[in-house]
């Protein structure tokens, strides 16, 4: 069974338009960060904000690349390899939208914008939409937490 192409490249279209806008936002970002800063490790901190838009822009490349693999095997009659890939490109990305724990607020505007277009996409399952909405939604960076030891007691608290 062949997969839709034109499904397919509106996907593909979106996941580009989300990380342009996020390198974009990363470029800037990186150009505003003084190099005396990079060992500061604290949430919200310049170098934790760099991470965290770094984090939100490589995983839209690896959901682009897996669907652009996706459409490849489809196009070259490779009906199970392009599902296979369709599948992994749709699995819950990996630093997207945790990457904006790490951030400091006000999110960047192009940042803001590629979140909730990935948000109203639909190509993720619907748990991201609303890890995005809290993500957008948080006050201040959350993570690195300052007290490890409280972080980890409430995280075997999510666990059990």
């Amino acid at each position: 069974m062949s997969l839709d192409l034109t499904e397919l490249t509106c996907f593909g279209r979106a996941l580009e338009e989300a990380r342009s806008l996020l390198e974009a936002d990363r470029k800037r970002l990186e150009q505003r960060c003084e190099r005396t800063s990079y060992a500061d490790g604290t949430a919200g901190s310049p170098t934790q904000t760099l991470y965290g838009v770094t984090l939100l822009s490589g995983a839209m490349s690896q959901a682009l690349t897996r669907v652009a693999l996706a459409a490849g095997y489809s196009t070259l009659g490779m009906d199970q390899r392009a599902e296979h890939e369709l599948v992994t490109a749709r699995m819950y990305p990996v630093g997207f939208p945790s990457g904006a724990d790490r951030m400091a607020r006000p999110l960047g505007e192009a940042t803001v914008q590629a979140m909730e277009m990935v948000r109203d996409l639909g190509f993720f399952d619907g748990e991201i939409s609303i890890a995005i909405d809290v993500a957008l939604a948080a006050p201040q960076a959350t993570y690195p937490p300052a007290d490890w030891d409280e972080y980890e007691r409430q995280r075997r608290t999510w666990t059990e």
